[in-house]
């Protein structure tokens, strides 16, 4: 008896190791998909993270691979746009300038689930 419940059980077992393996490479494949355009989108003014932890902005997007970016007041190096992690929003980069710290919205602060102390 024991024998026949773990034979039915296993295609059931299967079925599910095989759905959590397709929904999880859907989810990378949007993901990657997201950032590739991100990346072509990219254009002057943006703020951007590099994939090794650098913040710049872009002075120049014209090129199709690569972009040019400002890290320092007067140094612009090229970087490839594969290089580009994320772009950063606007309204945190000015707060990161300032060394002012950033407070979250009452909005931002209803949404929040963390407890309070």
């Amino acid at each position: 008896m024991g024998n026949s419940l773990s034979t039915a059980f296993l295609p059931i077992l299967l079925l599910a190791f095989v759905a959590m393996i397709f929904l999880s490479g859907r989810k990378q494949r949007r993901q990657v998909q997201e950032t590739q355009l991100m990346q072509s989108n990219l254009c002057e003014g943006d703020v951007v993270n590099t994939t090794s932890g650098l913040r710049g902005t872009v002075v120049d997007a014209s090129y199709e691979e690569t972009i040019d970016l400002e890290i320092a007041p007067g140094v612009v190096t090229t970087w490839l746009r594969g290089a580009v992690r994320d772009t950063v929003i606007a309204d945190v980069a000015a707060d990161d300038d300032s060394g002012a710290a950033v407070e979250p919205s009452p909005a931002e602060d209803a949404n929040d689930d963390r407890p309070r102390t």
